[in-house]
């Protein structure tokens, strides 16, 4: 055989080696893309997205859009490197390390898993956050999530307890039962009235002495006893970011005003109980699948705006928010035609 048909053949060889190797090496990044969008106002399988027993809810009118991100790849189904060049090129797509969405030595069930109790955790705190915003009163109450070995809460506590009131003092936040354990010297008895599984116990333990402040041993959450329910059921979508939605979803429902004024609304944002609007992820992906649902108004956290004011789809107009009552305020600025923030 000729020499430079040889080479030609070898050469042709070695490409499809190397072509086999890239589509079946993985390479660790993950392809985000635009996901489902679902309007807070409207039904989700046939309900509505948002259920409110127990209180009149108003007919709305528009949308109140949350918006998700869809990913490909992590671990136990890694992209190759031909998928990542195509979600590259791209314009909607972002591809990222894995790290950023899995962290080190996560599986995709224990980040999905995580997931869920984020989005559970989300809507709680939205109703929590609407609440406040309309003044509607409700209970905060202090739940134990787990106790740590070797201090004086294990085997006395239990992961679902509510602690009721320390030493005859109510507890209602995180800050009155901190108050209560630290003004009490290490050594002296702590008397805990403690709900657990309905039933109310009287419990004693003392505190020691840890990082320089008398401690149980206990991590706690807060929970909310709401005067009537609140529902929302968004299928296997995962994660905090549509909290923003969910509070405007629900005040919508239950307040005196609407807030949309007829139009296509979309957002996202992690929501404190407070109402603070925190920042999240993917935030040009979630623009891109509103616009393409409709949206032409984006609610997006001020912790984002340098990422998203590059990126804001043609025909969609970009809100700075950084706190519920803000949000509110502005859509009914958008509603009178009356300048609002923008990124």
């Amino acid at each position: 055989m000729p020499r430079r048909a040889l080479t030609l053949l070898v050469a042709g060889i070695a490409v499809v080696i190397a072509a086999v190797v890239a589509a079946v090496l993985p390479v660790p990044y993950v392809v985000l893309s635009p996901g489902p969008t679902l309007n807070t106002l409207g039904t989700s399988g046939g309900v509505p997205l948002i259920q409110i027993q127990g209180h009149r809810v108003n007919p709305t009118v528009g949308n109140l859009n949350m918006v998700t991100v869809d990913f490909q790849g992590g671990p136990g189904d890694e992209i190759n490197i031909f998928t990542a060049l195509r979600a590259w090129l791209d314009p909607h797509d972002a591809v990222v390390p894995q790290q950023e969405v899995f962290g080190t030595g996560q599986s995709q069930q224990q980040v999905l898993k995580q997931d869920v109790q984020e989005m559970t955790g989300s809507q709680q705190d939205a109703t929590a956050a609407a609440l406040t915003e309309l003044k509607i009163p409700f209970k905060t109450l202090i739940a134990i999530a787990n106790t740590e070995p070797g201090m004086p809460s294990a085997g006395v506590l239990r992961a679902g307890d509510i602690i009721a009131d320390v030493n005859g003092t109510p507890i209602n936040s995180l800050a009155t039962l901190t108050t209560q354990i630290r003004d009490h010297p290490a050594g002296t008895p702590l008397q805990l009235t403690v709900i657990r599984s309905g039933k109310t116990q009287q419990l004693s333990l003392k505190a020691v002495q840890s990082q320089g402040h008398p401690e149980i041993g206990v991590e706690v959450v807060e929970q909310y006893k709401f005067p009537f329910e609140v529902t929302i059921k968004v299928g296997n979508i995962g994660g905090p970011s549509a909290g923003l939605m969910f509070a405007l979803g629900i005040i919508d429902k239950l307040g005196s005003v609407n807030l949309t004024g007829g139009r296509f609304i979309a957002g996202t944002g992690e929501i404190d109980p407070n109402g603070a609007v925190e920042p999240i992820g993917g935030i040009q992906q979630k623009m891109a699948g509103a616009r393409a649902q409709g949206a032409t108004v984006f609610l997006a956290p001020a912790g984002n705006c340098s990422d998203a004011v590059s990126a804001v789809p043609a025909g969609m107009r970009l809100i700075k928010v950084s706190t519920l009552a803000g949000a509110v305020q502005d859509l009914e600025a958008l509603k009178a035609n009356r300048p609002v923030p923008s990124c």
